[in-house]
């Protein structure tokens, strides 16, 4: 700040300490922690919270802001937000920043505001672009498959979203290998390389695994974002000792049901939570880490209510303690894979 004026002054060192990854083959880099802006940034939030969540983000090498259009309450308000805060703070960075969004959930009534069609696509892109106040964004998802418009008809939409100059690069989110290979190579021939697919992993979470969607994608160049990388905060501290904290996820039950909460599942994060410790790491630390570790993992998204949860998130980035297989196997076990 400078002298009370309000005036963001972005931090000189913020390059200092964060790693970047790129993006499948492609020459885009991300940051290894990324922002998303799912929660805590709709019509709901404090703005004031909100700025300094960014602006710490963003002094701390963060340079990813990752957006949907039904972000908020209500859909859209997230990036009404966004874009005030951008005007106001960082447009004289507008280079230095990565900033996605998506298009593939219900956002307006009728038949014309959801899934995957190409007039869907093409005025929800506009309609983004609007309410942040930019002329193109960085990358731009279909959020999700849409089993009644032929792929081919969504991915042209992407390409020629990026054509029309409102994005730089293409992305999917919540493909399973089947269908984002077919969307890779789609793209790909119509000159418009798939950056990414953002999935739901964590170490709770293994259906990637599962289904080998890391080998599927990165054999076609894609690389692949994590949300919920604590397991909508599973994998924090809040619920190792069996209770619902008032406020927490669980506590509204929306996310995160209550009924998660099993004396089953706390015995194991507090197992987990045990691992942990050996490494000198928080289980949230351990979590983002675990995911880290495979290179194929371009960059871990992960959400803040405040200022001082974002930091406790990028101390994960400071450990440069690798994973032993003992522990690695320990883990696997506690969370029944293997």
């Amino acid at each position: 700040m400078d002298g009370g004026t309000m005036v963001y002054q972005a931090h000189v060192g913020r390059y200092e300490h964060m790693r970047y990854r790129n993006c499948g083959g492609s020459g885009l880099k991300l940051p290894e922690l990324s922002l998303g802006l799912w929660h805590n940034f709709g019509d709901g939030a404090d703005p004031a919270v909100a700025r300094n969540i960014l602006c710490t983000a963003f002094d701390r090498g963060i340079t990813h802001f990752d957006l949907a259009n039904n972000y908020g309450p209500a859909p859209g308000a997230a990036e009404i937000r966004f874009g005030g805060i951008l005007a106001n703070e960082f447009k004289p960075y507008r280079d230095e920043l990565v900033i996605s969004t998506k298009a593939g959930y219900t956002m307006w009534p009728g038949p014309y505001g959801d899934w995957g069609s190409r007039k869907y696509l093409m005025a929800s892109c506009d309609q983004s672009l609007k309410r942040m106040g930019l002329d193109y964004v960085d990358i731009f998802y279909h959020h999700r498959p849409d089993p009644n418009t032929p792929l081919e008809e969504t991915m042209q939409a992407l390409a020629d979203i990026v054509r029309q100059g409102k994005a730089l690069y293409v992305g999917i989110s919540n493909y399973h290998p089947k269908d984002a290979v077919e969307a890779a190579l789609l793209l790909r021939n119509m000159g418009c390389p798939c950056v990414l697919d953002q999935v739901r992993y964590s170490l709770l979470d293994r259906w990637v695994e599962h289904e080998r969607l890391l080998d599927a994608i990165a054999f076609e160049g894609v690389g692949c974002i994590c949300f919920s990388p604590l397991a909508q905060g599973l994998l924090t501290d809040r619920y190792l000792d069996g209770t619902i904290p008032s406020g927490s996820r669980a506590s509204r039950n929306q996310f995160l049901k209550a009924e998660k909460i099993t004396l089953e599942m706390v015995s194991k994060l507090n197992a987990l939570n045990d691992i942990a410790k050996e490494r000198g790491e928080t289980l949230s630390e351990m979590a983002i880490n675990w995911l880290l570790k495979d290179k194929r993992v371009s960059s871990v998204l992960i959400g803040a209510s405040s200022v001082s949860q974002l930091e406790t998130n990028l101390k994960a980035i400071e450990s440069e303690n690798p994973f032993t297989e003992d522990q690695l196997q320990r883990i696997d076990l506690l969370v029944g894979v293997g």
